[in-house]
């Protein structure tokens, strides 16, 4: 059995290829690689046919990380219906989701797997930051809190495998 996760941002240049970089890395780390798939996509057509921008490509590999050939996509409600788990990185993606899928799917909010982000408030605190707009910095902090959400992503999945 292969499980499919799917990691959503607005474009699929910045946050959403980077947590799929990040927890392509974590599953294969944890002996999983061969068991679960991930693949990136944006809520928006914007940015179609895009490689991963230069900064979080930089940033990745500034932290050890392989960054793939990466062309941004919009998401369909047929891959949606096909995922496992539909990781958004904010709760607007989440929004759109839900609104594109109109099926059951599993979707949740990326950093509600970190166990340092907020809880008991609003959806929009466990959004994942937009560097777009930011210098490099920004960057920096968005795969901080990609990276503090991917264990418990990949224990999430394990234990959904039965592993």
């Amino acid at each position: 059995m292969t499980y499919r996760v799917m990691t959503v941002c607005t474009g699929n240049i910045c946050r959403s290829p980077m947590a799929e970089v990040v927890l392509r890395d974590r599953f294969e780390s944890a002996g999983l690689g061969d068991r679960v798939t991930v693949e990136s996509t944006g809520v928006s057509d914007e940015e179609r046919g895009n490689p991963i921008d230069r900064r979080a490509r930089r940033t990745l590999s500034a932290h050890g990380y392989r960054v793939p050939e990466h062309r941004a996509r919009r998401v369909t409600a047929a891959e949606l219906a096909e995922r496992d788990l539909v990781l958004a990185m904010t709760s607007g993606h989440a929004r759109a989701l839900r609104r594109i899928a109109g099926t059951d799917v599993d979707v949740r909010l990326y950093r509600s797997f970190d166990p340092s982000a907020p809880t008991g408030g609003p959806e929009h605190l466990l959004d994942v930051d937009d560097p777009w707009y930011g210098p490099q910095e920004v960057f920096e902090q968005t795969l901080a809190e990609i990276e503090a959400a991917a264990d418990a992503i990949v224990d999430h999945v394990r234990d959904a495998l039965g592993s």
